[in-house]
């Protein structure tokens, strides 16, 4: 079981000989990358708007049907984990670095550029900010990594299959997800997986010299983000090393607590009253236009349309292009719990934290933008949230407790992703050898590395968006097998 699969052979390749594209001939490899990227979103957008719709309902009709009563392994199975650890692992995977480096970033931006033809700069654009904020990051992306996850979780512990995507597929393919159409689909899921987790490692580097050089004078290169993803590797590997319900578990539970804490101090020092009063209109406001901005295609305008491009439509496909790392892990982490259980815990818990995160940290810049205490949209994206703690009290402490946060957000991410592609690259094992998770660990870093030193993270980042396009086609089959198997399954248990 544990027996290293092609699918490790055959993704190492197109990774080495996507690095080598990158590293030398970078100019060409984003040109090309950006080209695709471009024609996939304005070609494609529209089929994504309608995916991700199409997962927030079958979320629900989850919850609501028959099917929901249908435990993620035997029958006399109950969780691993604690509600509390289960729903830490859940915020550390599935989102991570990204929300200390957008929390602040991404509502100011959409304030000082507002979408859906809002005037920028007014209280309207204001209102609108947050509710993007929450749209991107908030209920959709959970449905679609609950659903995939569900299907995952089912066939795993339920059924008895590998842990592999094209297991999932089985009901309909049959045995011929065991030979090559297997592997391709599960060469297409690790591929996705390092290189969504390289980008962010990279990201996470970016971030933490910034906010090291913002307080202690670090210098800005490539000798310091190389020191830094060193030290993280090192921490990384070692939690993955020590397994699921060790290094893993703990972290994800340290991460929540300095999460809520940070989060803490942002309400408690800055506009505390408006950020309550912006959460709750806001979050009022996402929901009420949740039907329109989910199916917003702006068809006879070209600028709400670029917008649209740039932000919604990127976020559709990097997020389904991170479906396959962290379905796998939500999966992997959610034995016993009954379907419904299940999805009321994946779109419920992470979908109030992530709005209300936003709503703390972009209130606050917002607040601070619109007083003139500092011009925060000079400010680079990894810089923002440190120029915005400078004009709050405690302003040192608040942004060493960031700093503290986004390394243990970069190293759950890491470890986390080095399971899960230890996994896939070995027939599925639950218990991945630790010489399988350390070699994935290297590449991540590596492939990390390489690409910072050419400014070649934007080409990556391009990269795997295009992967997300196939992917998207695989996760719809996986939904058609899942509701297949269900129904068989709900036959099966009338009969017992």
């Amino acid at each position: 079981m544990k027996k290293i699969s092609n699918v490790f052979y055959i993704t190492i390749g197109l990774i080495i000989l996507t690095v080598g594209y990158g590293a030398f001939a970078p100019e060409s490899f984003e040109a090309v990358t950006t080209n695709v990227r471009n024609f996939v979103a304005s070609s494609f957008g529209w089929y994504y708007m309608l995916l991700m719709s199409f997962m927030l309902a079958l979320s629900f009709f989850f919850i609501v049907s028959p099917y929901g009563k249908i435990r993620l392994g035997k029958d006399t199975d109950r969780p691993q984990f604690s509600t509390v650890t289960w729903v830490a692992m859940l915020f550390s995977a599935g989102m991570g670095i990204g929300l200390v480096f957008y929390g602040a970033a991404e509502p100011l931006s959409h304030f000082a550029i507002s979408p859906a033809s809002e005037d920028p700069n007014t209280d309207a654009a204001f209102k609108e900010a947050l509710r993007q904020s929450f749209f991107h990051w908030g209920i959709h992306i959970w449905a679609m990594y609950g659903v995939i996850a569900l299907s995952l979780a089912f066939f795993q512990f339920r059924k008895g299959e590998p842990g592999l995507i094209s297991a999932t597929l089985k009901p309909i393919f049959g045995e011929k997800m065991v030979g090559p159409w297997g592997t391709l689909v599960d060469v297409l899921a690790v591929f996705a997986t390092a290189f969504g987790v390289a980008t962010s490692l990279g990201f996470g580097a970016v971030q933490i010299n910034a906010g090291l050089n913002y307080l202690f004078g670090v210098e800005i290169n490539i000798f310091s983000q190389f020191v830094i993803i060193a030290i993280v590797t090192v921490l990384f590997v070692a939690s993955a090393w020590s397994g699921l319900s060790k290094g893993i578990k703990y972290l994800s539970n340290t991460n929540l607590v300095l999460a809520l804490a940070l989060l803490g101090f942002i309400v408690v020092l800055g506009p505390t009253l408006l950020i309550f009063n912006m959460f709750t209109d806001s979050f009022g406001g996402y929901f009420s236009n949740l039907v329109q901005m989910s199916f917003g295609t702006a068809p006879l305008d070209s600028t709400d349309r670029k917008w649209l491009d740039d932000w919604t439509i990127f976020y559709w496909a990097w997020w389904i292009s991170w479906a396959p790392f962290v379905s796998m892990f939500i999966a992997r982490v959610s034995k016993g719990r009954t379907i419904r259980e299940f999805m009321i815990g994946v779109l419920a818990a992470p979908t109030l934290l992530v709005t209300f995160w936003f709503s703390a940290f972009g209130t606050t810049a917002i607040d601070i933008q619109k007083k003139g205490l500092v011009d925060l949209t000079q400010s680079s994206t990894e810089l923002t949230i440190f120029e915005m703690f400078n004009v709050m009290p405690m302003s040192f402490m608040i942004s060493v407790f960031a700093i503290l946060l986004i390394v243990s957000f970069f190293v759950t991410s890491a470890d986390s992703a080095t399971f899960v592609l230890g996994m896939q690259s070995t027939n599925g094992s639950l218990t991945p050898p630790n010489n399988v998770k350390l070699i994935w660990g290297v590449i991540q870093s590596t492939i990390a590395l390489i690409l910072l030193s050419v400014n070649g993270l934007t080409a990556l980042q391009n990269t795997i968006i295009i992967a997300a396009l196939p992917f998207s086609f695989v996760m719809l089959l996986m939904v058609v097998a899942l509701l297949k198997a269900l129904k068989a399954e709900l036959k099966l248990m009338k009969l017992k």
